[in-house]
């Protein structure tokens, strides 16, 4: 049996592959694998049953010299032990030398919230892009992912009963989001100049084409420029959203289902950032 590191890495990104992993993770999980078994290759050991604990923290501590940070280097970690429990399920290796590797502790910059003024500028910013305002609606107003955004048909806006279904994507499960008046109106405004096309995709370039996250990403980009709005990003809407329902008295776990978060302790997070003085029961995004 082959049990070489190069061999098994390419098993282990057609593994990721085909379990349904978002394209950016298994691009960083193979490279960060990538990198450590070209560093044991540089010690001699080519094979998967040669790598010890000793290597590994090693690994580490080089990556510091290095000058990475805790998170890079925590990330690694985790695409190493990944790669070395795959391994462990192929039968390949009976000890884990990952498993006791410890990850770095670091700072970690809490998610950023826009406040009522700068969502407000957002919105006016992108009033007159119909499309674009939609999207930022749709976003500022579900807290569903960009991904799963450019992912939406045409067929999982259901109008009549005011609902939105996300399919499963990335080992996330299906889920239904409330579709409200503010994300309805403009979902409705933008299908009145949305190109007449085959591609049943919900947002569509101007050739008719799927908006790509990319695309979309550095559309929104340029309004929080336009809006004035420093170090604005996609996903500062999600955390708006989240913050928004929670300050307005939605049950945690609601929250948690709604935004598609598979451990309630990621909600949990969001509740340090929340002023308890200055809560309002009574608000919601689309009053705002």
């Amino acid at each position: 049996m082959n049990n070489a590191l190069t061999d098994l890495l390419n098993k282990f990104t057609s593994f990721l592959q085909t379990s349904g992993r978002a394209h950016a993770t298994v691009i960083a999980y193979s490279k960060d694998v990538e990198q450590i078994i070209q560093f044991l290759a540089e010690k001699g050991k080519t094979q998967v049953g040669d790598v010890t604990a000793d290597d590994i923290e090693e690994f580490k501590e080089l990556l510091k010299k290095q000058r990475y940070t805790g998170k890079s280097i925590s990330r690694k970690i985790n695409s190493i032990k990944a790669f070395f429990r795959y391994v462990i399920n192929e039968g390949l290796i009976t000890d884990n030398p990952a498993e006791v590797i410890v990850h770095p502790k670091y700072d970690q910059s809490p998610p950023r919230v826009l406040s009522k003024l700068e969502y407000r500028a957002l919105r006016d910013a992108c009033r007159s892009d119909i499309r674009i305002y939609a999207i930022v609606e749709v976003l500022l107003q579900t807290g569903m992912r960009i991904s799963e955004l450019a992912a939406l048909q045409m067929s999982e806006v259901d109008m009549e009963h005011n609902v939105i279904t996300i399919q499963p994507q990335n080992s996330r499960e299906a889920r239904k989001v409330p579709l409200n008046a503010a994300a309805k109106a403009a979902i409705q405004d933008y299908l009145k100049v949305r190109p007449r096309a085959r591609e049943k995709t919900l947002f569509l370039t101007k050739t008719c084409r799927p908006f790509l996250v990319r695309n979309i990403r550095t559309a929104i980009d340029r309004y929080f420029r336009l809006a004035g709005i420093k170090d604005g990003k996609v996903n500062d809407l999600r955390h708006t959203f989240i913050i928004e329902q929670l300050k307005a008295g939605t049950p945690l776990v609601y929250v948690s289902q709604l935004v598609g978060h598979k451990r309630i302790t990621t909600t949990e997070k969001y509740l340090k950032l929340i002023d308890a003085p200055d809560m309002n029961p009574t608000v919601r995004i689309e009053e705002l």
